[in-house]
């Protein structure tokens, strides 16, 4: 088996705080919730071009905020248009260009750092 793409990405937070994940990753990357299985959990999932990209669960555990993961990779495009976005949002970041792409830099409310690619060429 090979993977070839990212299917989806998985995050749990505490109730409080599930909405405020959600509304975060909606207005950040233009992500639509959608249909979602009757888990035993409540949770969202978040759509983008009709894939289930991010998958939101309610954290029963009382664990780490963030767990094992690190952080989550997005590949995007419109450089200037996700600046100008997270301005508007107040939303604090750090930009590095390394290995050919330009890369921001930031935190969701959970404290998970989220990283996002752009390609030179359309940097």
């Amino acid at each position: 088996m090979t993977a070839i793409a990212l299917d989806h990405i998985n995050i749990v937070a505490p109730a409080a705080l599930l909405a405020q994940v959600r509304d975060f990753y909606c207005q950040l990357l233009a992500l639509t919730p959608g249909p979602r299985p009757a888990f035993r959990r409540p949770g969202y999932w978040l759509y983008a071009n009709g894939q289930a990209l991010l998958h939101l669960t309610e954290d029963t555990r009382q664990g780490s905020a963030t767990g094992h993961l690190d952080h989550v990779a997005f590949a995007c495009a419109d450089l200037a248009a996700t600046r100008q976005r997270l301005v508007a949002l107040g939303q604090h970041y750090t930009e590095d260009v390394i290995t050919g792409q330009v890369q921001l830099f930031l935190r969701d409310p959970t404290g998970l750092t989220i990283e996002l690619n752009f390609a030179r060429a359309s940097a």
